[in-house]
C-alpha cells in the first residue's frame, strides 16, 4: 500500500488527463453493455416474432420496418462510439503512464548522481542500469496498462452485471453462485506469476551486470585467456533466465485453458436452464440470448482482473 501511495504522488500532476481517461472508460463500458442489451429487441422483434405468423400473408408492419432500420443503426452507432471513447482512454492513459515514467527516471537519475562512491562499489553497474531502464518501464505498465485494465474492466463488469440481472435475475443469481469456483484458480495463478516475475527481474539484473563487467573488462578477460570461462558463466546465467521465463510461461499457458474449461461448464449449465425456461415459456429467446451475450462479455474482464 505504501508503494502505491508513493506512486500516486507522481500521478497527481496528470490528474486532469487521468480523469478524462476514466470518463472515457465509463462510456466504453456503457456502450459494451448496450450491445448486449440490444440483442433482445433484435431477436424478439425482428426474428422470433415473425415465426409466429405467415410472413407472406402478413407483410412487415410499420413498427417492424422501423425496428429493422433502427436496430442495425443503433449497433453501428454503439460500436463507433465505443471505439472513439476507447481510443480516448487508451491515448490518455498512455500519456499518463509515459509521463510518470519520465518523471521517475529523471528523479532516479538525479538521486544516483548524489550518492557516494561506496554505493557504486557495493552495487554493480548492470543492476543500476537495469533499475533505471527495465524496472522503471515496468512502472509504466503498472500505471497505464494495469490501471486501465482495472478501471475499464471494473466499469464493464458493473454495466454487464446490470444487463444480466435485468434480463433474468434468477439465472444471473445462479451464474454468480458458480463464480467463486472460478476465482480460486485465478488467485493461485496470479500469485505464482507475481513470484516468477520478481525472480525474472532479479535474474535479468544479474545477467545485465555480468554482461557489463565482461564488456567493460574485455582487456583483462583477453589478457588472462578467460573467454571460455566467461562464456560458461554467461551461458549458465542465460539458461537460468530461460528456465525462469519458461516456468512463468507454463503458468500463463495453463491458466487460460483451465479458466475456459470452468467457463464452459458454467455456460453448459446456463444454456440448459435458459433453454428450459424458453421452452416452457418463462422467457423469450431474445431475453435469454441477451442475457447469454452479457454473461459471455463478462468473462474477459473478470479473467483480466
Amino acid at each position: 500500500m505504501e508503494l502505491y501511495k508513493r506512486l500516486l504522488q507522481f500521478v497527481k500532476p496528470y490528474w486532469f488527463r487521468l480523469s478524462g481517461a476514466m470518463i472515457c472508460m465509463v462510456f466504453v463500458s456503457a456502450f459494451t453493455a448496450g450491445v448486449a442489451f440490444l440483442i433482445k429487441p433484435a431477436l424478439d422483434e425482428l426474428f422470433f416474432k415473425r415465426d409466429l405468423i405467415a410472413p407472406v400473408l402478413f407483410p412487415l408492419s410499420i413498427n417492424e420496418i422501423s425496428m429493422l432500420h433502427l436496430i442495425p443503426l443503433a449497433v453501428i452507432l454503439l460500436y463507433f462510439m465505443k471505439g472513439a471513447f476507447d481510443y480516448g482512454q487508451s491515448y490518455l492513459m498512455g500519456y499518463v503512464g509515459q509521463g510518470v515514467v519520465t518523471d521517475i527516471r529523471n528523479k532516479l537519475y538525479s538521486k544516483i548522481q548524489t550518492l557516494s562512491l561506496s554505493f557504486f562499489t557495493k552495487n554493480p553497474t548492470g543492476v543500476l542500469m537495469s533499475r533505471v531502464t527495465n524496472d522503471v518501464n515496468l512502472i509504466q505498465g503498472a500505471v497505464s496498462s494495469a490501471v486501465t485494465s482495472v478501471l475499464k474492466d471494473s466499469f464493464s463488469i458493473v454495466g454487464l452485471i446490470g444487463v444480466v440481472f435485468y434480463r433474468d435475475w434468477k439465472l444471473a443469481s445462479f451464474a454468480f453462485l458458480v463464480f467463486p469456483f472460478a476465482i480460486i484458480p485465478i488467485v493461485k495463478f496470479g500469485r505464482r506469476l507475481r513470484l516468477l516475475s520478481t525472480l525474472n527481474q532479479n535474474i535479468m539484473g544479474a545477467l545485465t551486470t555480468l554482461l557489463h563487467e565482461t564488456i567493460s573488462g574485455n582487456r583483462i578477460v583477453k589478457a588472462f585467456g578467460m573467454e571460455g570461462y566467461e562464456n560458461n558463466r554467461f551461458s549458465a546465467e542465460n539458461n537460468r533466465l530461460f528456465r525462469a521465463y519458461m516456468k512463468a510461461q507454463q503458468v500463463r499457458s495453463i491458466s487460460s485453458p483451465v479458466m475456459e474449461f470452468i467457463g464452459g461448464l458454467g455456460s453448459a449449465l446456463i444454456i440448459w436452464y435458459g433453454g428450459y425456461s424458453v421452452i416452457k415459456g418463462y422467457s423469450t429467446p431474445g431475453n435469454f440470448f441477451s442475457f447469454l451475450a452479457g454473461l459471455i462479455m463478462l468473462y474477459e474482464p473478470i479473467k483480466r482482473l
